[in-house]
């Protein structure tokens, strides 16, 4: 059968049937082809098969492969005893052969095998894509191509008897075939294996399962079996070995299926490998999970304050530098990469960005940090899903031996959104309480997957597993519920599952008399601010314990707070009374604080004691401030405003700044901010969806009824152009699509000129109408916006259209 037998089958298909095909195989639709042969056209080439012979299974691919192998078309029961002889010895003929009739259905579908179901054959091109098959090595009339007609002489007369008897056996066909047609039958096979050494059927043993082909010096030496000596040479002289390269020989495909006894695959399991590890409580599992989710979506939150204010910088190269990974990973207690991977998945979240060479918090993340703990998690969890970034390579080195920094262009990895997404899924197929060990993750993803390398995929599966226990995905290794949900990309119901699990926020802490405050659990947003403003954190775990002392009192003075707002804010939010000593340490710093302003004159120093500054004068320390007196109560240096701050603050004093009008200047500046970035775009193929697929599926039946009976274009009607407001001309259309009628439309080109139509609209997808457009009798894509009008024309399809074209009523 060739590539116009398929394009029948196909176009023999049901709507169903095509559908199912485009559905499942979207990049043949990008953009819609014209017709049915285009369609058969654009499946059989090579791009296209290798995404689609990439989805699939082992075993699905192991069917494709033997029916491949097989001469002519196949039945279900010759594939099925073939099967059979690969499958393991725990599985019955029954579980093969109803996984062989999923195989066949799924391969059916996606269009890499058709024909009835007892002459099936792999689509057109197949066969190519899949070479080698099985791990075997090319046909013997490959392997012996090269040789010249004396070699060929020689090997036959040393593998066929009967061609030494006389040479007239079949004369009259190829060397080569008659060759390749000896190598094929087990009983010469046999006879050839038992005339060489031990050691040559060792060496041949380690080529039957692949790889099938080795290196060897001098590969085309010229033996027979009288003059062979070495192992490979008795191969060699009997055809069992051929030299495909002046250092390169091969098994050929035929003796190494001989060698399997008739198997093309071993160990051929129908279904993917158990999953195994360690089996915990799943509630245990769920509630450590939810801990896990409350720490990462606080970590984030602190994070963000922390950029706020003090912004780490932008490297040249971009990222983010190793001292300042450091930096953040000792103030949140953490591991510098478990600090990568904060950084990274809030600015896959959008929650923090570039900007002016510095690392600062978008807007996005204010709206992000008001909203509900668990809702906050599904963000984080979504974004670290979705995001194309390996956050496990911060801290190794590329090619060029240079560092991989967090936040690092070249941390994007093109497989690790698919892989990360592969690993949840295994994770979500799981048995509850199942921890599954990273080591049967692979091997499940190494058969889902058997085409894809493992070399680059490990490491990221790997990273992946770590990262899904540190956001809290898993516990414990245990997929969570929530988790369960996160993976399947429902953040509504992964909300909702892990709010009940989530620690309540408190609004309260217990002051104690040693300058000390505990927070009996997770604070709420406004109070943890306020607190983390006002006292430095001291230790967390269970409890967080807040310290307070001169500088922190200061902090929070310094940001425009006053002694009774910060007494008030204690007293409210404290389930103790506010101890006599922390409240005589924010009366005392509040007295001293801004007793001494600071201003430009350069800078200025002024004071309503003038003994005070008199003091200051006096201090041997203040010479290099260089101070003079203006007046009683001022003081003027050439030093700037904030070394004259600081300097002074040095030598025990407590000035504040103030503005050239007198006003106070708040040191703790308003959290900084910048754009997010741009919106992520969209996978090249996200998929179709039913209606996209109908729709498709009836602009190519209309392309190939048009495409075979070479209709002539329609006349459009005469009168006016249609015009109609922009509401009406969509929703007009959306009826023709679901009716399948025709429309008569005005159209605007890009010249501007206008031009009407008559139309038999498929989808609208982008801002675009897809339609056959029978006045110029092809598939066309309409820009919206330059439609002025609808009007209906005629009647629905008549037997014109596509269905009469593939016989469909």
């Amino acid at each position: 059968m060739t590539g116009t037998d398929f394009s029948e089958w196909l176009r023999g298909r049901s709507d169903e049937h095509l559908r199912a095909l485009v559905t499942a195989r979207p990049e043949l639709v990008t953009p819609v082809p014209a017709h049915l042969d285009g369609l058969a056209a654009r499946a059989c080439s090579p791009s296209a098969l290798g995404r689609a012979l990439d989805r699939l299974d082992r075993f699905q691919l192991a069917v494709l492969e033997t029916l491949a192998l097989r001469d002519g078309p196949s039945s279900r029961a010759a594939l099925l005893s073939m099967i059979v002889r690969a499958a393991p010895g725990t599985s019955t003929e029954q579980e093969v052969g109803a996984a062989l009739d999923a195989a066949l259905d799924a391969l059916v579908t996606r269009g890499l095998v058709y024909g009835p179901p007892d002459a099936l054959r792999p689509a057109p091109g197949v066969p190519a894509a899949l070479e080698p098959p099985a791990a075997l090595g090319p046909p013997a009339a490959e392997v012996f191509r090269h040789h010249a007609p004396e070699r060929l002489d020689v090997l036959l007369r040393d593998i066929d008897p009967a061609y030494e008897a006389g040479g007239q056996v079949d004369a009259g066909r190829p060397a080569r075939q008659r060759l390749a047609a000896l190598l094929s039958g087990p009983a010469t096979v046999a006879r050839l294996l038992e005339e060489v050494s031990p050691q040559a059927r060792a060496a041949l043993d380690a080529l039957v399962w692949g790889p099938p082909s080795g290196r060897l010096p001098s590969a085309r030496r010229e033996v027979d079996t009288a003059t062979a000596q070495s192992p490979i040479e008795q191969l060699l002289a009997r055809g069992l070995l051929g030299a495909t390269g002046e250092e390169t020989v091969a098994l050929p495909r035929e003796v190494a299926l001989v060698l399997r006894g008739g198997r093309v695959h071993r160990d051929l399991s129908p279904g993917p490998p158990a999953l195994d590890g360690p089996v915990r409580d799943q509630e245990l599992a769920d509630r450590t999970a939810a801990g896990q989710a409350f720490m990462f979506v606080r970590m984030v939150e602190e994070l963000c304050e922390l950029w706020s204010v003090d912004p780490p910088g932008v490297l040249r190269a971009g990222g983010l530098s190793v001292r300042d990974l450091r930096r953040a990973a000792q103030l949140l207690d953490l591991p510098e990469w478990a600090a990568g991977l904060v950084a990274e998945v809030a600015h896959a979240a959008g929650l923090v960005a570039a900007g002016e060479g510095e690392w600062l918090p978008t807007g996005g993340y204010d709206g992000w940090r008001i909203r509900a703990t668990e809702d906050r998690w599904a963000v984080l969890a979504a974004a670290w899903a979705a995001m194309d970034r390996a956050p496990g390579l911060i801290g190794e080195r590329d090619d060029r031996d240079r560092p991989l920094n967090a936040l690092h262009p070249d941390l994007r990895r093109s497989g690790a959104a698919q892989t990360r997404a592969r690993t949840l899924s295994v994770l979500e197929a799981a048995p509850p309480g199942l921890a599954p060990t990273p080591e049967s993750v692979l091997a499940r993803l190494a058969w889902e997957q058997p085409r894809r390398p493992s070399a680059p995929r490990d490491p990221l599966v790997r990273f992946a597993l770590r990262e899904a226990e540190h956001i809290g995905v898993t516990g414990l290794g245990v997929p969570a519920a929530h988790g369960r949900a996160a993976a399947r990309g429902d953040g509504r119901r992964a909300a909702d599952l892990l709010a009940p699990l989530l620690p309540r926020a408190v609004d309260h802490v217990l002051l104690q008399a040693d300058l000390t405050a505990v927070a009996p659990g997770p604070l709420t947003t406004d109070l943890g601010r306020r607190l983390a403003l006002t006292a430095d954190v001291e230790s967390k775990g269970g409890a967080t314990v807040y310290r307070f002392s001169e500088q922190s009192v200061r902090r929070a003075l310094d940001a425009g707070h006053s002694a009774a707002d910060l007494l008030a804010m204690l007293e409210r939010h404290s389930a103790t009374p506010v101890p006599q000593p922390l409240a005589y340490l924010v009366t005392d710093v509040a007295r001293r604080h801004g007793r001494i302003r600071v201003g430009v004159a350069s800078s200025y120093v002024r004071c309503d004691d003038p003994a005070l500054l008199d003091e200051v004068l006096a201090d041997k320390r203040a010479h290099l401030l260089r101070l003079r007196r203006l007046a009683p109560t001022v003081l003027a240096s050439k030093t700037s405003r904030a070394a004259l701050v600081d300097t002074l603050r040095a030598m025990g004093y407590a000035p504040v700044a103030e503005s050239l009008e007198g006003d106070l200047v708040v040191a703790r500046a308003d959290a900084r901010r910048t754009e997010g970035p741009p919106g992520a775009r969209p996978p090249a193929n996200p998929g179709l969806g039913p209606e996209a697929a109908a729709g498709t599926v009836r602009a190519m039946r209309a392309g190939d009824a048009a495409h075979r009976t070479r209709r002539p274009p329609a006349d459009t009607p005469e009168g006016q152009v249609p015009r109609s407001p922009s509401a009406a001309t969509i929703s007009a259309l959306e009826e023709a699509i679901r009716r399948g009628a025709r429309v008569w439309i005005g159209y605007q080109d890009s010249q501007g000129h206008a031009t009407s139509r008559i139309l038999e609209p498929a989808r609208i997808e982008g801002g675009y109408l897809t339609a056959y457009d029978e006045t110029r009798a092809t598939v066309h894509r309409f820009v919206l916006s330059r439609i002025t009008g609808v009007a209906g024309y005629g009647s629905e399809r008549s037997e014109t259209s596509g269905e009469r074209a593939a016989g469909v009523d």
